[in-house]
Order: C-alpha cells, then sequence, then structure tokens
C-alpha cells in the first residue's frame, strides 16, 4: 500500500454477490406474492447508517447523490477484514522485539521473484528507461516494488474496496483515514472505474502498485498515453506511477538507496544514536543512527561491501537489521522515499536488494 497498506501478499477471499430485490407491482393485487423482505443482519443495518453519515462530506469532495445513495444499500459488514485488520502489529499495544530480517529477506528476495523480476526487466526494459528519464528514479526499483506489491501482477487482491474501507471506517480504530478512502473510491467509481475492477487488499490496496484510493488520485499517472490511468490493467500506467509515487516522494536522481558495509569489531554505536525521534513511524526510524557522510563513516572504519556506494559527501544513516556482527547498511535520503510507500524497514531493504539483484 503505498503509504499503505505497501503490503506482503494479500488475503484473497471470495466476493459474495449482493442480490438487491426490487418492487413488483401488477394492476391485480391477488397476482402479487407475499414473499417475506430478506432479514438484513443488525451490523450492516448500523454500518449503512454510518456510512449515511458520510454523505455531505462525499457530495463536498464532488460524488453525485445519487451514486452514493445506490452504493450504500449494497454495503455488508465484513468480518474477515476487521479480523485481519486486528492482526496487524499496530493493531495492539504489544512491543515485542521484531524478529531478524534475514528469514523475510530469504523470502521476499528469492531465486524466483528474481528471476522473474530479470525476465520482465528483459521485456519492459525500454518503457523503464524512459520512466527513469521523466522520474529519476531508477528502472530496478520501480520493477522491485512491482515485484513485492503483487508478483509482478500475479496477484493483487480480490476483496471488494467499497465493502472493505466500508466496514474498516465503521469500526472506527483508524476511521478518519479509511472513511476518507471510502469516499475516495467513490470518486473512482464516478470516473468511469468498474466496481468489479475496484478489487484489491482487505485494507485497499488497489490495483498492480497496490495504491489506496487516495493515492491513486495523487500520483497515478498515464504511462501508455492512451488518455487514462489504469494502474489495473496496464504495466506501463502502474510503473509509471510507481515512479511518479518516489518522485513525489523525493526521491533524488543519480543517487543509490544504500550499500551493504561490514562495521568493525569495538565500534561506539551510542556515539551515532539518533539526535531526536520521528513523529511518523517513530518504531522504524528509531533504527536507523544519526546521519554522517560515507567519508565520516569510512573514518569510523566501516567498509563498503556493495558495488553502487554513495558519494563520500553524500549524508548516510546506519541501520543493522539482525544486530551487531551481521550485514549492516548505509542509507540514503532514497531509502526515506522507498519507506514512504511502505513504512517498513525490512520491506525498504528488501525493495533496494531486490532492485539490485534483478540489475545485475
Amino acid at each position: 500500500m503505498a503509504a499503505s497498506p505497501g503490503l506482503a501478499q494479500p488475503a484473497q477471499e471470495p466476493d459474495p454477490s449482493t442480490v438487491i430485490a426490487g418492487d413488483a407491482s401488477t394492476d391485480d393485487a391477488a397476482q402479487v406474492i407475499d414473499t417475506p423482505a430478506p432479514v438484513v443482519p443488525a451490523q450492516d443495518i448500523a454500518l449503512q447508517g454510518f456510512i449515511r453519515t458520510l454523505r455531505p462530506k462525499a457530495i463536498e469532495r464532488g460524488v453525485s447523490g445519487n451514486l452514493f445513495d445506490g452504493v450504500v444499500p449494497t454495503l455488508t459488514y465484513n468480518d474477515r477484514v476487521i479480523r485481519l485488520d486486528r492482526g496487524q502489529p499496530g493493531a495492539s499495544s504489544s512491543r515485542s522485539a521484531s524478529p531478524d530480517f534475514a528469514p523475510y529477506l530469504a523470502s521476499h528476495v528469492d531465486a524466483n521473484r528474481i528471476n522473474m523480476g530479470r525476465s520482465r526487466y528483459g521485456r519492459l526494459r525500454p518503457l523503464l528507461a524512459s520512466i527513469e528519464t521523466k522520474t529519476g528514479v531508477p528502472e530496478q526499483i520501480m520493477l522491485a516494488i512491482y515485484g513485492h506489491e503483487t508478483g509482478y501482477g500475479t496477484f493483487t487482491g480480490n476483496f471488494d474496496l467499497l465493502r472493505s474501507l466500508a466496514t474498516l471506517a465503521f469500526e472506527g480504530r483508524r476511521r478518519d483515514l479509511f472513511a476518507a478512502e471510502f469516499i475516495d473510491t467513490l470518486l473512482l467509481l464516478q470516473r468511469g472505474i468498474p466496481r468489479e475492477t475496484l478489487k484489491g487488499s482487505w485494507a485497499g490496496a488497489t490495483g498492480y502498485p497496490q495504491f489506496l484510493p487516495s493515492v491513486y488520485l495523487r500520483v497515478g499517472i498515464d504511462g501508455d498515453n492512451d488518455g487514462r490511468v489504469d494502474i489495473w490493467r496496464s504495466e506501463p500506467d502502474a510503473l509509471a506511477s510507481i515512479g511518479n509515487y518516489l518522485s513525489d516522494a523525493g526521491w533524488k536522481p543519480g543517487s543509490p538507496w544504500g550499500v551493504a558495509v561490514r562495521v568493525p569489531e569495538g565500534f561506539d554505536r551510542g556515539a551515532v544514536s539518533p539526535l531526536m525521534s520521528s513523529p511518523r513511524c517513530p518504531r522504524v526510524h528509531a533504527r536507523h543512527s544519526r546521519w554522517l557522510t560515507v567519508a565520516e563513516w569510512r573514518q569510523k572504519g566501516l567498509m563498503m561491501l556493495g558495488s553502487r556506494i554513495p558519494a563520500d559527501d553524500e549524508l548516510t544513516m546506519l541501520i543493522e537489521p539482525d544486530g551487531p556482527f551481521r550485514t549492516a547498511y548505509l542509507l540514503t535520503s532514497n531509502y526515506r522515499s522507498i519507506l514512504d510507500y511502505n513504512c517498513s524497514n525490512y520491506y525498504a531493504l528488501s525493495v533496494g536488494l531486490l532492485g539490485d539483484a534483478v540489475g545485475n
């Protein structure tokens, strides 16, 4: 999810259709069969009642009243979405230690994903080169995000976005976020994107890049010049939109995301601890050192292990994802752009490392 929801493989769920019975009338009342109305569960009634409170805000944003009123009766509570949401790390007050990075790396930068990426790279390179020229974002990084988010388009999720977002907004843990995304999904519907296309993860991420609806509206661009932004079926649109996202997040052209390093024995980690805490994703950023130039890190005895090394005067920060005496990384400001896509150190490191592997 970009900002997001960037996600591991989205959960899959059958999407039951909702049958809406219309009134029937004839000239002969005796011919009307008295069938009982279907029972609407109390949760569905409560959810629809809450969603109706969003109508003024939706109208203000540009959603037509007819569209809004037509969608509300189709919405039903999805208990599975709530169970998945409550299973997220941030959903509880748990402060358990982070698991090792190595197993995550092995499952996310594996031979299959690397080989698929190289195959796609060969086929898509002219397109990727064009996007890199426009955005400054390296071809391999865009492809690596595509690979991480949806397995290069092989799985995109099949939760109905409107139903999921309505459920999450109604539940209330992150009500403002999901209510806004619900309204943005209505705007996509109003733009002519069919509801059957608006499927994705349980948390509302959709399409090849797994954008939230608000992200699609903000940074989605037309990569194949057909006059539409179709991140669900068009790889050019999806990859161009990923590049545009990272560019918008501050990607610095010509600089790598980071480089693996070896930290010497006896290194004083306290001397490079961060000077301040981040207001966004504080636990993620707390694992980073303060910013020093590459030259300053060299003076402290760090040895560069990769081939894409930032310039000596570039500011970088240190992370040791598996603790001391294991592979560490110096990270540039471009790493922060990847974190903007999905605020997880393991995700961002894996994107960078998959990009390096695909490009080699």
